[in-house]
């Protein structure tokens, strides 16, 4: 009896921490890491590039008129000892000529590998079976940083005929995976005179005061501060002197509930509308009509009747300059235009869209109106014009 109450006991404890821990992650369900907010000033990628070639393809190479592919193949056969005219030579097809791009990561040591990306320059049909030759990464600075070289794997295809062209995906561009090997490493100095930086990924002013309180609590003093709206400087605690990654490490998972911009984005290429949550609109009054003219052109052929009389006799077929009118032996052929223009407006009424609390309401009084996207992004800049929108306005 006494081991049942015991496990009831155990069962009970373990609901309770359960239920505990689920109202937790209630009441920070908004809330989100400094680590997805901000970024280590000083800490970052590095992009690389360079020229290569790609050999060993199946006559899908570039071809005769990629004059500097033959170039670059002689200067490396030179390099090997064999000495090649460019000249010389009318075609290879299972050469292309390649950019080869990669970026950097922070932190990166030699002798690590990272994925790179071949890219076609010439008019080569497909990249797939290649591999690419001893390549140098060079950076902005002409430093180099990387090798790479190795097989391309591209996951497409493409087939060509004398009349069709079947591809997937795009043959032209692959990618090395491990295919670079770091030669040289680049220093990073994000602690500078006792102090890091924390650059916010969007900047603003509420969410840099947000996440300066939140570092000040958790380092229980007056260490953080903001700069400006993105950029936070932190003092590096005694406690922490020589163990800045762990003051990093302990900073990045801070919790804060940032603040939401009023935004509506509109993507005109795309018919996309995207509207942010804390969008809200004043009381209006919304009609929207559409209007649609459709035009119809017939041209219609008047043939003369037979012996009707028409150009002198014997006389061949002459053509008016316009084209229009045909005279032949017998008659006039005549090609007359039919036009007929249709005008379609869409009686719509008056809809009051009543003043927005939440997404939820925007979403009700926009849906009310029956209209489409791309009537939405009409409608959301009238609302802007009008000094309806509370948010900001942005097409992309």
């Amino acid at each position: 009896m006494r081991n049942s109450f015991l496990c009831s006991s155990k069962w009970v404890a373990k609901a309770a921490i359960v239920c505990v821990a689920l109202l937790f992650f209630v009441g920070h369900a908004d809330a989100s890491r400094i680590k997805e907010l901000t970024k280590v000033k000083g800490v970052r990628t590095n992009q690389l590039v360079g020229y290569g070639l790609v050999v060993g393809l199946s006559g899908t190479g570039d071809g005769k008129d990629s004059q500097f592919t033959f170039q670059s193949l002689a200067s490396l056969l030179e390099r090997m000892g064999v000495t090649v005219d460019p000249k010389n030579v009318e075609k290879i097809e299972n050469v292309a000529a390649v950019m080869v791009t990669a970026d950097l990561p922070a932190f990166a040591k030699v002798g690590s590998k990272l994925d790179v990306t071949v890219s076609s320059i010439g008019d080569a049909e497909s990249l797939t079976g290649g591999t690419l030759l001893v390549t140098p990464l060079k950076g902005a600075d002409g430093k180099v940083y990387v090798v790479a070289q190795g097989p391309v794997s591209t996951g497409g295809y493409a087939v060509s005929g004398k009349a069709a062209t079947v591809s997937k995906n795009f043959p032209t561009v692959g990618r090395i995976v491990g295919g670079g090997i770091i030669e040289n490493e680049i220093p990073y100095a994000f602690v500078k005179k006792g102090a890091l930086s924390l650059s916010l990924t969007n900047p603003d002013f509420t969410n840099a005061i947000k996440i300066v309180k939140s570092i000040n609590s958790a380092l229980k003093g007056r260490l953080a501060c903001a700069l400006d709206a993105g950029t936070i400087e932190v003092e590096i605690p005694q406690e922490y002197s020589g163990h800045t990654v762990e003051l990093v490490a302990m900073i990045e998972q801070l919790d804060i509930e940032p603040d939401k911009s009023s935004k509506v984005v509109i993507n005109e290429r795309t018919g996309t509308v995207v509207i942010g949550e804390s969008v809200r609109i004043s009381t209006v009054a919304i009609a929207h009509g559409n209007l649609s003219i459709e035009i119809k052109e017939n041209s219609d052929v008047s043939q003369p009747m037979p012996f009707a009389p028409g150009a002198a006799q014997g006389a061949g077929p002459t053509t008016s300059r316009d084209g229009s009118t045909i005279t032949a032996p017998g008659g006039s052929t005549v090609v007359t235009s039919d036009t007929n223009i249709s005008v379609a407006e869409e009686k719509s009424k008056l809809f009051l869209v009543k003043r927005s609390v939440t997404i939820a309401d925007v979403v009700r009084g926009l849906n009310a109106l029956g209209v489409s996207p791309r009537d939405l992004m009409i409608i959301f800049q009238a609302l802007r014009a009008a000094g309806a929108l509370e948010a900001e306005l942005e097409v992309m």
